[in-house]
């Protein structure tokens, strides 16, 4: 058989099939044109008033009315969740992290924090606070970790710092002179308070005697800093800052590291003391312009911290970073020293102190007192800057975290229910944490104030014929930092060198012996 009659006996075996598909779909149509037609035709003789009641065919069923009923709020939510299932899905989710971290943090608010005791009552924890007693944070956390139950040792330099540690007015609140300028002594005061730990104390006279056990070293350096432009900062102010911020703080734990690291005590079984450090994290974290010397010594601190923590972590003893936000200092700080505070605020535009929330001054009065070339480039970014909302480590209209938050971490990492190394508390430290790892900073810096300068005075000859030295008359420098005034140079290591009509100056070292 040839291909073309094969595809003729397939076109003949496929008629049978078309033909019953065709007439079916005829035989459908013609049935719903007759009962349309029949039910037309039966409604038409129903109306019809000649045809005999008994004769007269019956009228088709009217179709059922269907009353829209009012929905209850039950049922509209429902119509609503069928609607947005992906929405839905994201609000209970988020309603679901949102309570339980309120839960989490109304459970840790509740928990009992106390130092262990003595059967007799005797107060067995000591806690070493290495901070000057003039911060309200070294006030605040002594007179908390006192209240729990601890002894505290407050580290003094000086006879202020003594002075100021027993006007605190408490028993078990210390002063522990250690003076870290002179090795030897700082030894042997440390040998002394090593001897005081390895002694049996009694509560009180005819109680049993008990062993004193260091339980953590908490390092509060200086949170108060200056901001200004890079170019206006003397080099002797950054000396000076880096004595007082950051090597104090690095010899106070240096000539702690001893005693850390020995084993006090008879029993094997003490754990081994935890060293606490804190450090300001707004500013370290997005580094903005005119921050120079907080940035540095923050980011400085911070490196020293990891070091120290993978130095002692074989000897199992836990360093922990704390890293701070803003808080709320209003009640440990003197009525008067607010005043004034915010008297040196409206005259010098860069002070700060973390934890008080201040309006930004009207008039930043010290770019006045920067070179005529310096206030051009720098002056309006700067005062653009120190008036935003996030500047100065501060988040403008809002007072910062309580205390209480403080002092809660800090006694979680005492007690071992804190682990990790690093711990951020306070108001902005985990924002600004984030932004400074995911935001751009050309974002940060525009959101600041920032913006591009246009016209930038262009470089001249200078002379130095008649240039006044700083610290003569008609040569001032002032730092904003802690609101102290810190650009009267009576050092002749550096001149500074006037440009012609004033439009410039700039420091250069001087060889004159």
């Amino acid at each position: 058989m040839s291909a073309d009659d094969q595809a003729f006996l397939d076109v003949l075996s496929s008629i049978p099939t078309d033909l019953k598909r065709y007439s079916a779909d005829v035989a459908d149509y013609i049935d719903k044109s007759v009962e349309k037609a029949s039910e037309v035709l039966r409604e038409t003789l129903s109306k019809q008033p000649w045809i005999p009641e008994s004769m007269r065919p019956k009228p088709p069923p009217p179709e059922p009315v269907f009353i829209a009923l009012p929905t209850s709020a039950y049922e509209k939510v429902q119509i609503w969740v069928s609607g947005h299932k992906i929405l839905t899905g994201a609000i209970v989710l988020t309603t679901g992290v949102v309570l339980y971290r309120t839960y989490k943090s109304t459970k840790h608010a509740r928990k009992t924090r106390k130092a262990k005791r003595a059967r007799s009552g005797g107060r067995l924890e000591v806690v070493v606070v290495a901070g000057s007693p003039s911060l309200p944070l070294t006030r605040s956390l002594s007179l908390d970790l006192e209240r729990k139950g601890f002894i505290v040792f407050v580290v003094c330099n000086s006879i202020e710092d003594e002075m100021m540690t027993q006007n605190m007015a408490r028993p078990d609140i210390r002063p522990l002179t250690i003076d870290i300028t002179d090795p030897p002594s700082a030894g042997a005061s440390i040998e002394r308070f090593a001897s005081y730990l390895q002694d049996r104390h009694a509560p009180v006279p005819g109680a049993k005697a008990n062993h004193l056990t260091m339980k953590a070293v908490i390092l509060i350096p200086s949170l108060n800093y200056q901001t200004s432009p890079i170019a206006t900062i003397p080099p002797s102010s950054f000396a000076d800052l880096f004595n007082t911020h950051l090597l104090q703080p690095i010899l106070t734990i240096q000539s702690f590291l001893p005693l850390l690291t020995a084993r006090l005590g008879t029993s094997a079984e003490k754990t081994p003391p935890k060293v606490l450090v804190f450090t300001p994290s707004i500013i370290s974290s997005i580094n903005p312009p005119f921050h120079a010397p907080e940035a540095t010594v923050c980011s400085a601190l911070s490196a020293f911290t990891e070091v120290l923590t993978a130095e002692l972590r074989p000897l199992s003893i836990p360093v922990t970073h704390m890293q701070l936000g803003t808080f709320d200092l209003a009640g440990f700080t003197p009525e008067k020293e607010r005043g004034a505070s915010s008297e040196k605020r409206n005259v010098s535009g860069g002070y700060h102190q973390p934890g008080l929330i201040m309006a930004p001054p009207s008039e930043h009065v010290e770019t006045l007192t920067w070179p005529e070339s310096a206030r051009h480039v720098y002056g309006r970014n700067y005062v653009n800057q120190s008036s935003s909302a996030i500047s100065a480590g501060r988040i403008k209209g809002l007072r910062g975290s309580p205390l209480r938050d403080l002092h809660n971490a800090v006694f979680d990492v005492i007690d071992g229910s804190k682990t990790s190394p690093v711990v951020r508390v306070g108001l902005g430290a985990s924002v600004y944490g984030f932004v400074g790892r995911w935001v751009p900073r050309t974002l940060v810096s525009y959101m600041m104030g920032i913006r591009q300068v246009d016209e930038v005075p262009s470089w001249s000859a200078s002379s130095a014929h008649g240039s006044p030295r700083p610290g003569s008359a008609g040569s001032q420098y002032v730092g904003s930092g802690g609101g102290s005034d810190l650009g009267v140079e009576t050092s002749q290591d550096f001149v500074s060198i006037p440009m012609e009509h004033g439009d410039s100056q700039v420091w250069r070292e001087s060889f004159v012996g």
